[in-house]
């Protein structure tokens, strides 16, 4: 699969974000928008089975590889992810896009739909959550507050140090290693790594996690103070796709249970044999349910 890939670097509110395109520049955009400990490249996997229906556009999100990565906390607010994204859409030409969203990408995907739903055309979310889902399945007690307990280590301070220590040898085996099934190579770990040791890049991209409101119950342990939360304002009006890898350990299942209740027109695609990492071990699959998912044809990659 051949799509070339090309970089740029922009400025949004006057702060740099650096981008990675495939495909034709003519074509609809798809916004693909990374999680954590990802960054732009991490679609290089995917996009070129997309490239030849879509200009893919993956930027470096606020906090990771060469874009802005202010340093405090209350810099990574919701809102101002979302901003960053409605601005880059503004830049392309001011939609309506398609915007793919994986884990962490996904929140910020989830906020261009719900509150700049003007600039989202389709949602896509790749083993992602909607907030309201994924916080009441995390205060429940049960099995996803136990998968979720090494949020509370993400968050503390001084986290990025003992991710960092050993050439990265602990965030490696957090995130990728225990779901490596032969996709992350020498090469691209390589990459991970150049990105993660750019100067201060990886405090920033917990401070997603810091900033983040949740909350996370202890196991058995369900949390009963919630706050009322706005759910006319949550919701997800434009066609919504969810592509689930079904051997996610960190994301279960439960943690998407209702979602009907915020998107009414869902549609719902499991990929087997795949995990939280699915665009990497099944792009063309991954590719596939989007293309077929679309309203114009039945392409394929």
């Amino acid at each position: 699969m051949k799509a070339e890939m090309r970089e740029e670097t922009v400025e949004l509110d006057g702060h740099p974000f650096h981008l990675r395109h495939w495909g034709d520049p003519v074509a609809p955009v798809l916004l693909m928008l990374h999680g954590f400990p990802e960054y732009g490249g991490g679609w290089g996997d995917l996009a070129p089975h997309l490239a030849q229906r879509f200009h893919c556009v993956a930027p470096d999100q606020r906090g990771y590889g060469r874009s802005w990565a202010p340093p405090d906390v209350g810099d990574y607010a919701t809102s101002k992810l979302v901003g960053d994204m409605a601005a880059l859409i503004g830049a392309m030409g001011g939609g309506p896009v398609t915007v793919l969203g994986h884990d962490w990408g996904a929140a910020v995907a989830y906020g261009l739909a719900m509150f700049r739903p003007e600039l989202v055309e389709r949602l896509i979310v790749a083993n992602g959550v909607h907030p309201v889902p994924f916080q009441r399945a995390m205060a429940a007690g049960g099995a996803q507050s136990a998968a979720s307990q090494y949020i509370n280590l993400l968050r503390r301070e001084g986290a990025e140090k003992d991710l960092a220590a050993n050439d990265f040898e602990r965030l490696v085996e957090m995130f990728l290693a225990r779901y490596r099934d032969g996709w992350l190579t020498d090469d691209k770990l390589a990459a991970y790594k150049a990105e993660w040791a750019r100067g201060g890049r990886l405090r920033t991209m917990l401070n997603w996690y810091r900033a983040s409101p949740l909350r996370i119950a202890r196991p058995g342990e369900p949390l009963t103070d919630l706050p009322d939360l706005p759910l006319d304002r949550l919701r997800v009006r434009c066609p919504h796709l969810l592509i689930w890898g079904e051997g996610d350990t960190a994301l279960l299942p439960e943690s998407t249970e209702g979602l009907e209740d915020f998107a009414p027109d869902l549609t719902r695609v499991t990929v087997k044999g795949a995990d939280h990492w699915l665009h990497h071990q099944k792009p063309a699959e991954v590719a596939a349910a989007i293309l077929d998912w679309l309203p114009e044809g039945k392409e394929t990659p």
